[in-house]
């Protein structure tokens, strides 16, 4: 099987002819390695075209991920400005959203316009074509809760969730709109059958069940909805501890949730496991970065026993990787799922 049958197998709950591997994103590691930058990508999309093909050799995860670091443009197209850091994913400056009056003066148009959107999605439609029959293809964006934060500002989002819920709800319902008028061309022309969206502002770190239940899983749902009348999976990355609502992830309408490392995998499993694909959750930073190759193995062997032997499971780490996991930490990470067998 290719790359992207094992992971559309996953996708579907099936189980495939081995465990399905993934990065999370990968940007800053693949523009570290490709000795480039965000900036200089963000109007070239020939080379970062030619940094997605380089890099799927070079990483062999399964999915790979155009915009991968970008995500913030899809505010910025509205206001708010970018600012680029010398190592790590562009900024948005401010946010914009004071009021739900401010909504009526934004036009999806903005978005269609932005030179950076552009750019990626002419790398992604690029690199569907150079490597589409082998990997799966996708563009990542952020997930509705954490869009509209980003517009509201995270800590004023916090605050609404109690002092301003229309806020909340009326932001919220925009971004969705917003990802569903990104997304829709690129999946009505083919580009596109897998959608990537991380919401770590819906993180269990952050907000209760009950505020998840309340304010980001109806938009979530409003998008997969959407995505699977195009015949589209939607694979959602939630960051923290998310065990105790767990159960709520399977009404969420994605295809795979893609689980943080202080998750507890066995628990998905015994809760996911024939209800919606799952993926994670090696930690990405005291096993990915800090650990040895040795420590990796373990660590992948540890999460596929636990959790990845009976099909709908993706091996994946509990995050985006920093930009100096050692390659050969990569290898074994990748390496160890292509060889188990199910």
């Amino acid at each position: 099987m290719t790359s992207r049958e094992v992971i559309l197998k996953a996708f579907e709950g099936g189980k495939p002819d081995r465990v399905p591997v993934s990065l999370f994103g990968g940007g800053m590691w693949s523009m570290k390695g490709y000795n480039t930058s965000f900036q200089e990508l963000s109007s070239d999309a020939p080379k970062m075209t030619d940094m997605l093909v380089a890099m799927s050799e070079k990483l062999l995860s399964d999915i790979v991920y155009a915009g991968s670091g970008y995500n913030n443009f899809h505010a910025s197209a509205f206001g708010g400005g970018i600012k680029f850091r010398e190592m790590g994913a562009p900024d948005l400056q401010e946010h914009f959203i004071d009021s739900v009056d401010d909504l009526q003066n934004l036009d999806f148009a903005s978005l269609d316009s932005n030179e950076v959107i552009t750019t990626v999605i002419n790398a992604l439609k690029d690199a569907k074509a150079k490597i589409g029959n082998e990997f799966v293809i996708t563009m990542t964006a952020w997930g509705p809760y954490t869009l509209a934060a980003r517009m509201v500002g995270e800590e004023k989002m916090m605050k609404s969730t109690f002092k301003n819920p229309e806020l909340v709800h009326k932001v919220s319902d925009f971004a969705t709109d917003l990802l569903i008028h990104l997304f829709e061309p690129l999946i009505e022309d083919g580009t596109m059958e897998v959608i990537s969206l991380a919401d770590p502002t819906a993180s269990g770190d952050l907000i209760s069940k009950k505020q998840f239940e309340t304010f980001a899983l109806p938009y979530l749902k409003k998008f997969t909805d959407w995505a699977k009348s195009k015949n589209a999976h939607t694979l959602v990355h939630i960051c923290g501890n998310t065990t105790d609502r767990l159960d709520l992830f399977a009404e969420s309408g994605a295809s795979c949730i893609s689980l943080d490392h202080k998750t507890d995998i066995a628990k998905a499993k015994e809760v996911l496991h024939g209800k919606i694909c799952f993926a994670g959750n090696v930690d990405p930073v005291n096993i990915m970065l800090q650990g040895s190759v040795q420590d990796v193995e373990d660590a992948c062997k540890n999460v596929i026993e636990a959790a990845g032997t009976d099909g709908g499971f993706v091996l994946m780490p509990g995050c985006d990787i920093p930009p100096t996991v050692p390659y050969e930490n990569i290898q074994k990470f990748v390496q160890v799922a292509r060889e188990w067998k199910l």
